[in-house]
């Protein structure tokens, strides 16, 4: 018995909309409650699957983090990419790209630092895993794009300023120290160090 096109995209829209339910439900269990004090079947429960299901999408509660965490920072990665796009200052814009990141790993601070944790020790061959590195790649190429408008930069030296300003962004967002530091205190540690990175302007 053959397949249509129309049975395929059937099925693509319903993985697709269970997929949707167990990201939201992830998203709200996580936010409220915070990545250890959740289970799976909890999550399958609100997403109303079955934990056989559930699995499909994600074997374990640290790939269902992944998940989730994904998606707020690829939106927090456009929104700096485009708010770095109308700053001239190569700092300014730097940061403008680093503060959105950092809004999003920290709003619930828990989940934050053990995704942080899953990112660089987390399976790498695991689906939400490398979505997550590309992530970390797509950073580091638009901060590349932002110290390359200076002309004192060559563009070798942009790549492995940004892989460096990128380990700056989650050392100080992953630290123990940082755990009740606001926002606004990490990106100042982030600033001041990034600024030491920079060509010196001459007089």
């Amino acid at each position: 018995m053959s397949v249509t096109p129309q049975q395929v995209g059937r099925r693509e829209r319903n993985k697709q909309h269970k997929l949707d339910r167990i990201t939201a439900a992830a998203l709200e269990l996580f936010s409220e409650f915070g990545v250890d004090d959740v289970t799976t079947q909890q999550i399958a429960d609100k997403a109303d699957i079955g934990t056989g299901t559930l699995f499909l999408y994600a074997k374990t509660k640290a790939e269902l983090l992944l998940l989730v965490q994904n998606s707020a920072y690829a939106d927090a990665l456009v929104t700096g990419r485009e708010a770095a796009e109308g700053i001239p200052d190569v700092l300014e814009a730097v940061m403008a790209i680093v503060r959105p990141v950092v809004e999003c790993n920290r709003k619930q601070v828990d989940n934050g630092r053990t995704y942080l944790r899953e990112l660089l020790f987390g399976d790498p061959q695991e689906p939400h895993h490398r979505d997550a590195l590309t992530l970390t790649v797509q950073t580091e190429e638009a901060i590349a794009g932002v110290l390359g408008r200076d002309p004192r930069v060559e563009p070798g030296d942009a790549a492995k300023l940004a892989h460096i300003v990128s380990a700056i962004m989650f050392v100080s967002m992953a630290a123990t120290i940082n755990i009740s530091s606001s926002v606004d205190e990490i990106l100042t540690e982030i600033s001041e160090q990034v600024r030491v990175l920079l060509p010196t302007r001459s007089s």
